[in-house]
């Protein structure tokens, strides 16, 4: 699964199925399992550092756990969180890129924002760098909207989440993540642009489903309500991967109830 064909599989009403991974033994495993892309999100802030949020997440550890991730993805494509600030200009993103791509490996950077991040997306896109967007609820953005808060409710907060999202690919992005938004608004953004849109929290409509790899195998202290425990009835982490592959393919994940 090249980022071109994670292209072909939306043209092909594929689902996507993406996994957020820190390390290369479960990337292994997952990419076993049919993984079709790999996350190194900022969220290793919470679920492998322990912090109460990302924002204390560095370039370099983010390139650290991505150059992990790399060896044992095997041909899985492996995006990179630009983590807090690090994409707050162009320089600076273009900095952070080229650690995360060149010393971590990584296919992709991913960045939070909408249309005021879209000159930084067209220059990283123009220096070779394939970017993925990230819209609805940003979680770099946390702390200013006093938490973790379902976006894009009502009419003009749809609009905007996806006048945002078509800014972006507009600029170059070649992926966009929507985050805890209505199912029909992750199903009219999926509508709305040409690049794979994959959702989390955001409905079974969207062309594909990322989740946090600890939230799916059970390992959080609190689950959101969009997250399945896939360990339920598995007899291992690779048959938990399967099974969540298999969910998304076929769309039995998320159900209604798993959205909003």
């Amino acid at each position: 699964m090249t980022l071109a064909r994670l292209h072909q599989a939306k043209a092909d009403r594929q689902p996507i199925a993406m996994l957020t991974a820190y390390e290369a033994g479960l990337a292994r495993t997952a990419a076993a399992a049919g993984v079709d892309a790999f996350l190194v999100g900022d969220s290793l802030g919470m679920v492998v550092q322990g912090q109460r949020d990302t924002l204390g997440v560095t370039v370099d550890e983010v390139a650290y756990h991505a150059a992990m991730v790399r060896r044992g993805a095997g041909d899985v494509p492996v995006i990179a969180d630009m983590p807090f600030l690090s994409d707050a200009t162009v320089e600076r993103a273009l900095d952070a890129a080229g650690v995360l791509m060149g010393e971590g490996g990584a296919d992709m950077v991913k960045l939070e924002g909408g249309a005021e991040k879209a000159e930084i997306v067209r220059v990283l896109a123009e220096n070779g760098v394939p970017v993925c967007g990230h819209v609805g609820l940003l979680p770099q953005r946390v702390r200013k909207l006093g938490g973790y808060r379902v976006q894009g409710r009502g009419e003009d907060g749809a609009r905007r989440i996806i006048e945002d999202a078509q800014a972006l690919v507009a600029a170059g992005v070649d992926l966009l993540v929507v985050e805890c938004v209505p199912h029909a608004l992750g199903r009219a953004l999926a509508e709305a642009v040409e690049v794979p849109v994959i959702g989390i929290g955001a409905g079974a409509d969207t062309d594909g489903q990322v989740l946090v790899m600890h939230d799916m195998l059970g390992l959080t202290e609190r689950t959101p309500r969009f997250v399945r425990n896939f360990m339920d009835g598995a007899a291992s982490i690779q048959g938990a991967f399967e099974a969540y592959v298999d969910a998304v393919r076929t769309r039995r994940f998320p159900t209604e109830e798993e959205s909003f």
